[in-house]
C-alpha cells in the first residue's frame, strides 16, 4: 500500500488530472430490481455505490498514485463524495491530505476462478451451502469459512494470487454483506450478482488477431485521509468497508465503487 502525501501541494507530481461527473452513466446493477432486492437482503442496499467520472489526461499504471491523489482533490469529485455517518450519507467535512493506493489484479474474463468451490465439499449437489458448527457464529457455513479462515481445510483450494483478484474480492464482499446480512442457503445468488457487478465495472477488449478477450481496466483500492485520519470510504477500518477506482484508460472514464459497512436500507 502506497501513501502519497498531498499536504501543501496541488497535485504537481508528474501531471495533473481533472474530473467531470457522468450522471447519466449508471451501472446497471444499481438499477436491476432483482439485484437491489439481494443487496437489501444482504444489508448492503443504501450503503453500496458506484459513481462515474471522465478525466482529461492519459492514464498509465505508473501514475496511479498521482491519479488517485488528484481524484480526491478535484472540486467536481469532492462535491459529489459522501460518507456514511449515523446511517446517513453526508459530505466530507475536511479536505483530503493523503491517499493510500494499492493496484489490484484484474485479469479474469470468466467465472472459472470459482470452479473449485463446486467440487470441494463446500456445496451439496443441489448447490446448497454446507452448514458447519461454529462457537461464535451459530449460522456459519463452509463457504464463509473457506473465504476467511486460513486453517479451513478448503482455504487453499483457491490460491493466494487468485484471492487478490478484483473478481474474487467482489464475491467475498457479497458473501459477508452488511451488519444485518441474511446469508444465502445456495451459492447461485452470490455468483450471479458477482458476475453482474464485475461486468458492469470493468472494460474488456478483443485482440483482432487472436480473438482473445482481455481486461483493459486498471483497478485501484483507495483510502483517503484528512488531517484527522481516515475519512473515505469511512472513518473506521472495517474489512467490509472498501473503495475502488476502476479506470478505463481508453475511454478516460473512472468509476468509484465503494461500500460502507453497517445496517442497510430495508426499502427499495
Amino acid at each position: 500500500m502506497e501513501m502519497i502525501s498531498m499536504a501543501g501541494q496541488k497535485c504537481e507530481f508528474e501531471q495533473t488530472f481533472s474530473f467531470s461527473p457522468l450522471p447519466t452513466k449508471k451501472p446497471s446493477f444499481l438499477q436491476d430490481k432483482d439485484t437491489l432486492a439481494l443487496l437489501m437482503k444482504w444489508s448492503m442496499l443504501g450503503r453500496i455505490s458506484a459513481k462515474c467520472y471522465s478525466f482529461d489526461q492519459s492514464f498509465h499504471p505508473y501514475n496511479s498514485a498521482t491519479f488517485a491523489s488528484c481524484f480526491f482533490k478535484d472540486p467536481n469529485v469532492v462535491s459529489s463524495l459522501r460518507i456514511m455517518k449515523d446511517g446517513t450519507w453526508v459530505p466530507l467535512d475536511k479536505p483530503v491530505v493523503c491517499v493510500d493506493v494499492e493496484q489490484v489484479p484484474c485479469t479474469k474474463v470468466s467465472m472459472e476462478l470459482f470452479d473449485p468451490i463446486y467440487s470441494s465439499g463446500i456445496l451439496r449437489p443441489s448447490g446448497h451451502v454446507v452448514k458447519c458448527f461454529h462457537d461464535v457464529y451459530p449460522d456459519y457455513d463452509e463457504l464463509r469459512q473457506m473465504l476467511q479462515e486460513e486453517d479451513s481445510e478448503h482455504y487453499y483450494m483457491i490460491r493466494r494470487e487468485q484471492r487478490r483478484e478484483f473478481l474474487f474480492r467482489i464475491f467475498k464482499n457479497l458473501c459477508f454483506g452488511g451488519e444485518l446480512c441474511q446469508f444465502e442457503d445456495t451459492i447461485g445468488p452470490y455468483i450471479s450478482t458477482t458476475k453482474l457487478i464485475y461486468k458492469d465495472l470493468i472494460s474488456v477488449q478483443k485482440d483482432p488477431e487472436t480473438k482473445e478477450i482481455s481486461v483493459v481496466s486498471i483497478v485501484l483500492k483507495v483510502c483517503a485521509h484528512d488531517e484527522s485520519g481516515r475519512c473515505f470510504p469511512a472513518r473506521q477500518d472495517e474489512e467490509q468497508t472498501f473503495a475502488y477506482l476502476i479506470v478505463d484508460p481508453y475511454k478516460r472514464h473512472v468509476t468509484l465503487f465503494y461500500h460502507s459497512y453497517g445496517v442497510g436500507n430495508f426499502t427499495m
